[in-house]
């Protein structure tokens, strides 16, 4: 059984509405639209009501994208000589709204480029958010009310989600189409996503029959119970159990896969809180990304037929 639009909605309600455990934040500063020469667009059309201009910003000194209407994958090869032919999709996450494209995005396809495996990060479609940059910046963009939305009106998650399911499932079309130009298996193609980009993975994984990813790996993402079907992928998990959002919850996701009899490793941090990307020395969630190469190594991933 597939996750539902109703069980969609609610990974997104959790990704985007507990944004609001985040009190304090460093202030974000304007930048130019950094160079991305390999993007690739999806061609998956725009977003509705979306008027303001793709926008750049750097906060935590890391860059973030807003206002995506328009999907792209890029691709990160790595040196031939360590190619192993395995590749993941990797999504972003920042509440549907923003897209921390740096500490995860372009920070991980470089570490996996690192270890052989090809990665693609897709930069997906978001919940508009101010054109104004005071009115963005005066309020936290995960929680802030969508220009155009009325006051009080609770957020369309099944419109949220649609999207970035929609732009996920074009990114594996194309990577799977262009798998022998880029020396990779297409049998051998997972995804990882990061908080809201978790919440893409697994819609990408349970409300689609067509993208079947050979693994997934759901990073700090909402750890709700779901319908698992018989063919779902290995899952790996990471998790800080000082995670404002999701460290106190039952870990219904892991319960799911496991009465489901499908294969899933779980690793929870004793600190790392949110966000915390490939790591942040000496927080113990640091160890994840050695362990995740790991158990792709154990389960095959990493050699070819």
């Amino acid at each position: 059984m597939r996750l539902s639009i109703k069980g969609a909605a609610a990974l997104a309600a959790t990704c985007l509405l507990a944004s609001a455990a985040f009190a304090q934040e460093p202030p974000k500063t304007p930048i130019d639209a950094p160079p991305e020469p390999n993007a690739i667009p999806l061609n998956t059309g725009g977003v509705e009501g979306q008027s303001a201009k793709e926008t750049w910003y750097k906060q935590w000194n890391h860059p973030f994208v807003r206002n995506v209407a328009r999907a792209t994958l890029t691709p990160f090869l790595p040196d031939p000589a360590k190619a192993n032919g395995a590749a993941v999709i990797v999504a972003p996450g920042g509440g549907f709204r923003i897209l921390s494209m740096g500490d995860e995005g372009w920070e991980v396809a470089k570490a996996l480029n690192e270890r052989g495996v090809a990665a693609f990060v897709l930069k997906y479609r978001l919940v508009p958010t101010a054109p104004d940059w005071a009115e963005f910046d005066k309020n936290n963009p995960l929680t802030a009310p969508s220009p155009g939305a009325k006051p009080g009106a609770p957020p369309d998650f099944s419109a949220i989600i649609k999207l970035p399911l929609e732009d996920a499932t074009a990114a594996f079309r194309l990577v799977r189409a262009r798998a022998k130009e880029w020396h990779i298996d297409p049998k051998r193609v997972g995804m990882m996503g990061f908080s809201a980009g978790a919440g893409t993975t697994m819609a990408a994984t349970l409300q689609s029959t067509e993208n079947k990813p050979a693994f997934i790996a759901p990073i700090y993402g909402s750890q709700k119970a779901v319908d698992v079907p018989a063919d779902a992928p290995p899952m790996f998990i990471a998790l800080a159990s000082d995670d404002p959002l999701f460290g106190n919850n039952d870990y219904g996701l892991v319960s799911s896969w496991k009465k489901a009899g499908r294969p899933v490793e779980f690793h929870l941090y004793q600190n790392g809180g949110h966000g915390f990307g490939l790591g942040h020395p000496p927080k113990t969630s640091t160890g994840w990304f050695p362990q995740f190469m790991l158990w792709l190594d154990s389960n095959g991933f990493l050699k070819g037929e």
